[in-house]
């Protein structure tokens, strides 16, 4: 079941939001990575240092339960499963000094990992 992330608002069902920068910087990583009509896939996995982890890939194939966000023009797309864990979380871009990452703000990760890579609930 896909809906965009105002259906969801509208609705009140799960979801997560994507920053303006989080979205630029995947625009950019697409356009160097030639991907195309690819879309960002944002999954949760057992493992890592905190119980679950975070992966961030680009696919271009979506299944039946899969639910897709879109900001400025790009598509992230998370499964349920996923969702669950994820529902609520915002997800952004950070440059500072210490370096550049994908930050996943999550609410229902009870602590996580140094890196921020991996979380428990």
């Amino acid at each position: 079941m896909s809906e965009t992330m105002t259906d969801q608002a509208v609705a009140g069902e799960r979801g997560i939001v994507v920053t303006e920068s989080a979205a630029r910087r995947i625009a950019v990583l697409k356009d160097q990575e030639e991907a195309g009509d690819a879309f960002l896939r944002i999954s949760v996995s057992g493992g890592g240092c905190s119980g679950f982890q975070y992966g961030l890939n680009f696919d271009d194939q979506q299944t039946a339960d899969d639910h897709v966000f879109e900001r400025d023009g790009v598509v992230v797309v998370v499964d349920d499963v996923s969702l669950d864990l994820l529902n609520g979380a915002e997800i952004d871009f950070v440059e500072d000094l210490m370096g550049a990452s994908f930050q996943i703000k999550n609410p229902n990760a009870a602590s996580s990992c140094g890196c921020g890579n991996s979380f428990s609930i």
